[in-house]
């Protein structure tokens, strides 16, 4: 198995999504989550018959994508969700205000980890509700949840834990042991959990991913899912998500959604995840191992070029947390970044109070770009 080349900066300023419109090109934009690497054949081929025929309708109830995912979910994580236990939606952060309305009063406090995807924040306002934030704590082997702090939170009222699984944007894969404990704990106060699980296809193999709804079956019991091609796949634009319950009495509210809910995935989306689901799994192989070697990469470039950044090897997903807090940049480095180095990093505030003195780097790249990215922010830090 190779590594997947991704495609070059010629082709790439041809796209029009947000990560090659946002800034001139004479930045190297390396901060929203897309990638720089070509469609999975598969999809390719999925999207072009559609298109030839006019495939551009609505959604049908019965599409194949809730047991492509199933099927998908087996080879993968080893987990076999019930296909009829799941219903679609337009994207992730939509289903994770749905479900937080539905299992939520105005008012009442979710748990969010931070530092944490900033549209967590915003998510949990538009349901009407409070984020009450319990960060992420230092352990052993990196960033882990502070269960205790969840303990004393769901104590002190809250009523949803929205988990972040592989966690954006450290990379973190949270074990099997803490999964379960997280799941006691919500269980023990009568709260819920809600999975965000879009980066869980970019676990690396020996990150050992096991999905929340799987670690136990008190997890199953207490918790959702959300999960998606779009990450893994580069299909953020064509909006398809899946919702998922492990009982029914949880698939008992997914299945009380308004059914407009349900109405806004696209049927581009169903193609394409279908197709990724079934049919990309040599595709996604090789994707894996070029952001296995660009991880590494970027701890090798920053040591060359930032001796004094601080950066843990993600173990899944191609996103590099990184801590440049000793040069003196501010709470916000990334700003001075793209003023005076033309590079585009994620801003770490956006993350949280937790993401200052931070970027997000995205390492979803072409190695030359992401050793060109890094030389000109170092370059930056000599003066």
């Amino acid at each position: 198995m190779q590594a997947l080349d991704a495609l070059p900066l010629s082709a790439l300023r041809g796209r029009s999504s947000a990560k090659w419109r946002a800034y001139p090109e004479d930045v190297l934009p390396l901060f929203v989550a897309e990638t720089d690497f070509p469609l999975a054949p598969a999809i390719t081929d999925r999207l072009r018959a559609a298109v030839e025929i006019g495939d551009t309708g609505y959604t049908a109830p019965v599409s194949g994508v809730r047991e492509a995912y199933a099927g998908f979910a087996g080879r993968r994580f080893g987990w076999h969700p019930d296909p009829g236990l799941m219903r679609t939606t337009c994207d992730v952060m939509m289903g994770v205000v749905e479900i937080l309305r539905k299992v939520a009063r105005p008012g009442d406090r979710v748990i969010v980890m931070p530092p944490v995807y900033p549209p967590f924040f915003d998510a949990v306002a538009e349901a009407g509700l409070v984020v009450d934030p319990v960060p992420l704590i230092d352990g052993e082997n990196g960033p882990e949840m502070d269960l205790a702090g969840v303990d004393a939170a769901l104590s002190a009222g809250a009523r949803v834990v929205l988990l972040c699984h592989p966690h954006n944007p450290t990379g973190t894969v949270h074990g099997r042991k803490a999964l379960q404990r997280l799941a006691d704990l919500a269980a023990a106060h009568d709260a819920v959990v809600i999975s965000d699980e879009i980066h869980a296809p970019l676990s690396q193999p020996d990150a050992d991913f096991v999905p929340f709804l799987a670690a136990s079956d008190t997890a199953a019991a207490v918790g959702f899912a959300l999960v998606s091609a779009s990450k893994a796949f580069n299909l953020a634009g064509l909006k398809c998500a899946i919702m998922v319950a492990a009982t029914p009495d949880r698939f008992a509210t997914l299945r009380s959604l308004p059914v407009e809910v349900e109405w806004r995935t696209g049927i581009f989306g169903v193609h394409a995840a279908v197709a990724a689901f079934t049919d990309s799994d040599d595709w996604l192989d090789g994707l894996l191992i070029r952001l296995d070697l660009n991880r590494r990469l970027l701890g090798d470039l920053l040591a060359e070029h930032l001796p004094l950044a601080r950066y843990r090897i993600p173990p899944a997903g191609f996103l590099g947390w990184v801590d440049l807090s000793a040069y003196g940049w501010g709470d916000d480095p990334g700003r001075r970044i793209l003023r005076d180095a033309r590079v585009a990093f994620h801003f770490g505030p956006q993350f949280g109070a937790e993401g200052r003195g931070h970027v997000r780097i995205n390492f979803g790249c072409d190695p030359e770009v992401l050793r060109e990215a890094v030389a000109r922010v170092g370059a930056l830090a000599r003066g």
